[in-house]
């Protein structure tokens, strides 16, 4: 009983097998003893069906009420669309077999067991085992593009007992059974078994990922299959892939918590201050009880504590308005209406590949702005992933493709002639005549260069499309037709480019069909049976196949990194190919080693039985698999080397020097080798030729690893020399994270630059997470393109994904997608800068504007015995920030750019000025606090002062009242922070002169209908009449004007002085920015030439509203420049010298 109640509340879940059985077709046993598994539906649910918000409970009324409803409209309708989404896919038709029979239904009605039929073009619409196809074999091909980004054609098969029930009939009399593990998000991995009963024998066949279709792909080039469902519903590998990304909060986000701190602090010490010195105003007699306000003989015996408490209450409710609850529906209307501006910029559309930037997170817009960290991917980030063949190496002999020829670079073993004609013409013969005229003493050479390509031909993945390879077959093939006729897909480019390379050279591979791979050999047609694939793996870094030659020989042929080849090599040009090898990768080439084996009669069936044991396992299969291929894949003899070359993308190098130029450091983690790794960063100019480049690779201790970072850090400190690069690798990476953080982080801190090598995806992430909670605390970001992205993506502050040809899954798991690495400067620089700027002054604003609201209110309470008295009326109280002054700001936040986005992209040294939350430091808070302090101060005491007196100031002899004089405070207060947010405005739009002005005259106007006309809905009107009479005096109107020009005069000054005396970078590249109204005489080159601060105040005014241009003149910036030391190459213009104006 005990245990139920903890599986009921969650605390004990329920004990689940590591295995499931299903009955295909859900035929179950009769005999009584077994209990049907239960499994879930097949919908896929990906609505919250929650509404969440970040206010807070001392709020009141209806502020709080409009706060909760936009938070829930905006999230309820994200949600409603995602409810939408998923019945889209639920109620989709599909064909399952039922009663000997097809029977049309919906794809929430599948059940586990079920045997669904799919044609072609058609989504899987659970996780299906392949039982048949309408290909002899059993076999389908299916891109899996929407699961992982893959393009390339995929092949499944089915167990050959179920591949020949191709109808439905047939189906219907299959006795099987399937036993696998247990639903996992791993897209690649899969064990299990199917049982099939054939006259009253049982047969057992392995299951693995080749026979899993998998829930979202597709069926390409083949006209249907059927497929058992094994996982449905949210258990399917796709759903279980959807992550709940962890919640990642901004830096201004955490800013506005610490303000909202300060400000309630504020509204409690306010509140204690009014209880305190209302009880000791109360002390007196007169005060305590006065004639016209007596109190009740229940009033005089209530508590005192409690009426205390009930007053200080009282008081924060008053005063509660001074929190900007209001700020956070301004703040998450600006993140998600500006996150489409992202996607609506031309620039960063890429044309080649029709994709646009997608914003998968809005939260972390401004978030752009404070990047100081980029950790990038190589292999399709910095690079094409475009694999072009280049070199390689046969039998310790090296060669390179010139036009369309393979070369030697060398002198060949027997410096034969022959041989070399041989290679330089290969890739133009039509016959195979004229290769078999060679001299004899070549034959064995000519076999090693054949058995080379013949390996690169055979051991791959890589499939043609059925219709391509039509009559390719019959008759003399031609070599230099071989790229119109043939078209590869693979999932591995590198794959793609070397099959494609062998068929270049005469090694054509055609295709496969049934359990045979068709290669031409110089026009001739050759079979192999496919016996076995050993699947590549991240441990092994190999993959290898098992075939049948068409003499009977049986053959392995292995492909992989040199460091998992060469060591399994017992024969072949090993140290040569080493050194070639390394030659390769200096040049930045991706390599591979191939090799082979040959195995007797005895020895293969040593191995086909162990591989079919560790297949059929269902208990620790991996790891037995992992036994046998090591089993298997030794004693190899080398054949070479290949070397293909990735191409980097446009303008890689450019947009690392912007970054660097940005004071961001950036740094490249990759699973590539060391040479190849550290070739690529000189070429893109991660590492420049100058930079004193450390290494920290091959530790084999953590004693080893602590003293060479010892060693690297006083290098750093006694070398001068400017910019230092470390490259480290994954193994020494370990060692440095397991116990030397502190010293690593040392180096790492010292280094312009950091090459990651030979990294696993997991020590990516750790390396951001390493940086993120160092002391400084820097924001970091995340680039990359493959799956292997995902979680360096997901952990970084910021994490963008590269629309690849990796696959789309770093891009659905990141925060912003992008089609090329080159956008990111715009993204940053521009973006991430104006995003930053606007919520900045957003979050700044809102306080400010707030605390002119109630400053003035707890003013007032001295004036009125703090009896709780309220000097705006409450209707005022409630539009204040929802309708009076919020559009101006919103507007502001969307639209405002204080520079002109060319000169920010052009100037990345701009990026400096709003690093590290400069715009939401303490001292610019106290500022704008400040400023609302004493601009509530003269809102009250002006017309204090100027009704306090004498309150006879209309013409016919009635006096100002109380509410007269709070609506005069709040008309002044209004105006105010409307036109102060308008001098803020640099960059100004029919739709900002609409909303500031319009707010002011939708104030004037309310307020005359509101106090003008007697509504009878309302029970008491304390405002009837009282803003038409106070707009008819004329003294009215003059303290109006006069207060709030004091009030935006001392603004003014401030920036004058600010701007003449200390100007920031960016004041002063606003003064760059072309405008045709402005003269020579208000250009940059007399900003700061010996000009006093009072030479020109009407010049002096336009510059502290950002509208001071010069017309069509430029400056160049000078070794002395101050500000701009190190960007001379970006603004080379010509000087102007001051006399000049």
């Amino acid at each position: 009983m005990w245990r139920w109640i903890r599986q009921q509340l969650g605390f004990d879940p329920p004990h689940q097998s590591d295995t499931r059985t299903i009955y295909i077709a859900n035929r179950f046993p009769l005999n009584g003893l077994y209990t049907p598994q239960k499994f879930i539906d097949n919908r896929i649910i990906s609505s919250k069906l929650m509404i969440d918000t970040p206010t807070s409970p001392i709020t009141s009324g209806l502020p709080l009420f409009f706060v909760i409803t936009v938070t829930a409209i905006k999230q309820g309708y994200e949600d409603w669309l995602r409810h939408i989404s998923d019945n889209e896919v639920n109620a989709a038709p599909v064909y399952v077999v039922r009663s000997g029979g097809l029977v049309k239904t919906r794809s929430r009605n599948i059940r586990v067991g079920d045997i669904v039929r799919v044609a072609k073009d058609e989504v899987f619409p659970a996780d299906l085992v392949l039982l048949s196809s309408d290909r002899l074999d059993g076999s389908c091909h299916i891109t899996t593009a929407s699961l992982d980004g893959e393009t390339n054609l995929k092949t499944h098969v089915a167990v050959p007992e179920t591949a020949v029930l191709q109808t439905v009939a047939n189906l219907d009399t299959l006795i099987a059974v399937i036993e696998c593990q247990q639903p996992e998000a791993d897209l690649y991995r899969f064990m299990g078994r199917m049982i099939i009963t054939q006259q009253m024998e049982e047969i057992v066949r392995p299951l693995g990922p080749e026979s899993l279709l998998l829930r979202g792909a597709r069926l390409k080039n083949t006209k249907e299959i059927f497929g058992v469902a094994v996982y449905t519903g949210m258990e399917t590998k796709m759903a279980l892939n959807y992550k709940s990304k962890s919640q990642k909060r901004s830096a201004v986000e955490k800013s506005m918590n610490t303000f909202l701190i300060i400000y309630l602090i504020i509204l409690i010490s306010e509140a204690i201050i009014s209880t305190i010195l209302k009880y000791t105003w109360q002390a007196e007699e007169k005060w305590d009880e006065p004639w016209y306000n007596q109190k009740t003989e229940h009033q005089r015996n209530s508590s005192k504590i409690l009426k205390f408490i009930s007053d200080f209450l009282a008081f924060l409710v008053l005063y509660n308005f001074i929190i900007p609850i209001s700020l956070y529906v301004t703040v998450e209307m600006q993140k998600f209406l500006g996150s489409f501006f992202i996607g609506w910029d031309l620039d960063l559309y890429h044309e080649e590949s029709d994709q646009k930037a997608h914003v998968n997170t809005s939260d972390l817009n401004e978030e752009l702005g404070q990047v100081e960290y980029v950790f990038t991917d190589k292999t399709g980030t910095l690079t094409e992933n475009e694999m072009q063949f280049r070199e390689c190496s046969i039998n310790g002999v090296k060669y390179q493709e010139m036009n369309g020829r393979l070369v030697s670079e060398g002198p060949t073993p027997d410096s034969l002639e022959g041989n070399s004609s041989y290679f330089s013409s290969i890739s133009h013969l039509a016959t195979s005549s004229s290769f078999r005229t060679s001299p004899e003493n070549d034959t064995e050479l000519i076999k090693e260069h054949d058995l080379f390509f013949k390996a690169v031909s055979l051991c791959h993945t890589v499939q043609i499309s059925s219709v391509q390879t039509d009559g390719i077959g019959d008759g003399p093939w031609q070599s230099n037709f071989a790229s119109s006729q043939l078209e590869y897909y693979a999932s591995s480019p590198d794959e793609k480019a070397l099959v494609e390379a062998a068929a270049r050279f005469g090694i054509v591979f055609i295709g496969n069909s049934e359990e045979t791979m068709e290669v031409k050999t110089l026009g001739k047609l050759e079979r192999y049976k496919l016996l076995h694939i050993l699947e590549f793996d991240s441990d092994r870094r190999r993959m290898s196949v098992i075939v049948q030659a068409p003499s009977g020989e049986k053959l392995l042929f292995a492909k992989g990194a040199e460091s998992s080849i060469l060591p399994q090599c017992i024969g072949g040009e090993i140290e040569k190919t080493r050194i070639h090898v390394d030659e390769f990768a200096l040049k930045g080439l991706r390599t591979l080693c191939m090799a082979y084996r040959r195995f007797t009669s005895k020895e293969y069936e040593e191995i086909d039985r162990r591989l079919f044991e560790a297949r059929t396992a269902l208990q620790q299969r991996e790891e037995k698999l992992a036994d046998v291929f090591q089993f298997i894949e030794k004693d190899l003899i080398l054949l070479g080397a290949t070397a293909v070359e990735d191409k980097l993308q446009d303008k890689v190098r450019e947009t690392i020097e912007a970054l660097r130029m940005a004071g961001i450091k950036v740094w490249v983690l990759t699973g590539d080798k060391h040479e190849t790794a550290v070739s690529v960063s000189l070429s893109c100019g991660h590492f420049h030729r100058t930079m004193n480049i450390l290494e920290l690779i091959n530790q084999k201790s953590d004693s080893e690893c602590a003293e060479k970072l010892r060693q690297l850090a006083r290098r750093i400190t006694e070398d001068h020399v400017i910019q230092h690069g470390l490259v480290v690798d994954g193994t020494s990476l370990s060692l440095a994270l397991r116990e030397h953080e502190k010293l690593f982080m040392e180096v790492c801190r010292n280094c312009s630059a950091v090459l990651c090598c030979r990294m696993a995806p997991l020590q990516k992430a750790k390396v951001i997470r390493l940086i993120k909670i160092s002391p400084e605390k820097p924001i970091t970001l995340a680039v990359g393109d493959g799956a292997n992205d995902v979680s360096m993506i997901q952990e970084a502050h910021v994490g963008i994904g590269i629309m690849g040809k990796e696959g789309r899954q770093a891009a659905r798991n990141s925060d912003y997608a992008i089609a090329r690495f080159k956008f990111l400067s715009k993204l940053l620089f521009v973006h991430g800068h104006f995003y930053y700027i606007r919520i900045a002054t957003l979050v700044q604003y809102f306080f400010y504007k707030n605390v002119c609201f109630i400053t003035p209110q707890f003013l007032y309470q001295f004036y009125c015995l703090f009896s709780q008295q309220t000097l705006y009326d409450s209707v005022y109280l409630t539009l204040y920030n929802i309708c009076f002054t919020s559009l101006p700001i919103l507007i502001y936040s969307l639209l405002e750019q204080h520079i002109d986005p060319h000169v920010l992209q052009n100037k990345p040294t701009l990026y400096r000025d709003i690093s590290k939350n400069r715009q939401l430091s303490m001292k610019t808070f106290l500022y704008w606090t400040i400023l609302g302090f004493s601009h509530a101060f003269i809102f009250f005491f002006g017309s204090y002062f100027l009704i306090g007196k004498d309150t006879s100031l209309l013409g016919n002899g009635q006096m100002f009242g109380n509410w007269t004089f709070g609506t005069l405070v709040f008309t002044v207060m209004v105006i105010t922070v409307t036109a102060k947010m308008a001098l803020e405005t640099h960059f100004w739009t029919w739709i900002n002169h609409l909303v500031t002005w319009g707010s002011i005259l939708f104030y004037f106007i309310f307020s005359l209908f509101y106090g003008g006309i007697l509504w009878p809905f309302l029970g008491s009107q304390n405002m009837y009449f009282v803003f038409i009479e106070l707009l008819s005096s004329g003294s009215a109107w003059f303290a109006i004007i006069l207060m709030v020009v004091t009030c935006l005069f001392l603004d003014i000054v401030k920036k004058v002085f600010d701007r003449q005396l200390h100007p920031t970078n960016i004041e002063k590249a606003q003064l760059t920015e072309t405008n045709s109204s402005i003269k020579c005489l208000d250009s940059m080159c007399c900003f700061s030439e010996g000009e006093t601060a009072c030479a020109s105040v009407g010049r002096m005014l336009e510059r502290v509203i950002g509208r001071c241009s010069p017309t069509h003149v430029s400056r160049s910036w000078s070794a002395s420049d101050p500000f701009y030391t190190n960007d001379r190459s970006i603004l080379t213009l010509s000087t102007m010298d001051s006399s000049t104006c």
